[in-house]
């Protein structure tokens, strides 16, 4: 046989995926129909959100934090993938994206992207699996009003249409995905901390998560892709959540080909709402995610009052799981709260947060994972 017979042989098996990359991929949470599939096992699951575990500054104790949720049955982590800054801090302050003049630098130093580097690498040990978000709608951390004065906006609402803005944007993302890209630690990649548009045409929004979605799905064939938002925008009994003013058209976002799940979060005390009114809002979302064939996620829920914290949120989540084969595949509340062992002081109680340990942590983590099975 001529050798150059061979030649399109040899491009052929060039062109073969690594083992290595066959045995990533298939580490790698995924949909499969309603449910998810992590590390191989397809049900429900439960989890929380942590903000701040990206800012602490010693990897042990990141560590010593993921090991509580991997004993306590927890899999799915929330956490911010974004802090941005409108100029250099002091020495040793933690942020990721500094802004100045148009530009933007991505701090890849100790004390920049290196601590969610250390994140990630304790949800690999513990096998929790992380979703990282990418900006915020409020100014927490920076968020998209950190990006104004470099791309030429002065609103959220701008800042969506912008191509300055959305390049800077994208930019970042490139960058966060490009240290994570074959991490099986990765559970999604999230668009935006509840994004909202008020006033706008739902067409602004949808427009800007179809771009975003398949932007990222452009860098990264694998690993799950979401919005981040809180819910609005579906049909219902008329109450704001339900309403479209923030301009969101929760079904029509999540049809879209690169989104892989729905998020819709859940705080009666901020949005007007009564506690028991949760139970038809977790119903709703799961009827349109059942339609459309895409799992849901309730991504946040919380109720400010400690006395209630159990006898509230233990009820959406049993909601919640009861329609474990009608849409609903996983809920993590807000927020996870923890003893930073180097320091042995408590992170940040908002009212919301769930210490490790305590009689709320056996019910809404304990007892919910029993549940679950």
């Amino acid at each position: 046989m001529k050798i150059t017979a061979l030649l399109p042989l040899v491009a052929a098996v060039a062109a073969l995926p690594a083992q290595s990359d066959i045995a990533t991929r298939a580490s790698i949470s995924k949909v499969d129909g309603l449910k998810f599939n992590i590390d191989g096992v397809t049900k429900y699951y439960a989890g929380t959100n942590s903000y701040w575990i990206p800012f602490l500054t010693n990897d042990n104790d990141v560590d010593v934090i993921m090991g509580h949720l991997a004993t306590s049955g927890h899999k799915i982590l929330r956490v911010w993938g974004f802090n941005d800054v409108k100029s250099v801090p002091g020495s040793g302050t933690v942020y990721f994206q500094a802004f100045s003049g148009s530009s933007a630098t991505i701090n890849t130093g100790a004390n920049g992207l290196q601590r969610l580097d250390a994140v990630v690498k304790a949800g690999e040990k513990h096998g929790i699996k992380l979703i990282i978000n990418f900006v915020n709608n409020w100014t927490d951390y920076g968020g998209m009003a950190a990006y104004f004065s470099a791309c030429g906006v002065s609103s959220n609402e701008q800042w969506y249409a912008a191509a300055r803005c959305q390049t800077l944007y994208q930019n970042y993302v490139k960058a966060v995905i490009s240290r994570y890209r074959t991490s099986n630690a990765v559970f999604a990649w999230e668009l935006a901390n509840e994004p909202r548009c008020k006033g706008c045409a739902t067409s602004v929004l949808t427009t800007w998560i179809r771009k975003t979605s398949d932007y990222i799905r452009s860098l990264d064939k694998d690993h799950m892709i979401t919005v981040g938002d809180e819910g609005f925008g579906l049909a219902g009994d008329g109450s704001y959540p339900y309403q479209f003013s923030e301009g969101l058209d929760w079904a029509a976002n999540l049809a879209l080909p690169s989104i892989s799940f729905g998020t819709f979060h859940l705080y009666p005390d901020s949005w007007g709402v009564n506690n028991t009114w949760g139970n038809g809002w977790i119903q709703a979302h799961a009827k349109v995610c059942a339609q459309l064939k895409k799992p849901c996620l309730f991504e946040e829920y919380g109720v400010p009052q400690a006395a209630q914290h159990c006898s509230v949120e233990s009820e959406w989540q049993k909601t919640s799981l009861g329609l474990k084969d009608s849409g609903m595949a996983a809920d993590l509340f807000w927020q996870l709260g923890d003893t930073i062992k180097s320091t042995g002081q408590q992170t940040h109680n908002d009212g919301n947060t769930i210490y490790y340990g305590t009689s709320d942590w056996k019910c809404l983590v304990e007892d919910h994972v029993k549940r679950i099975g």
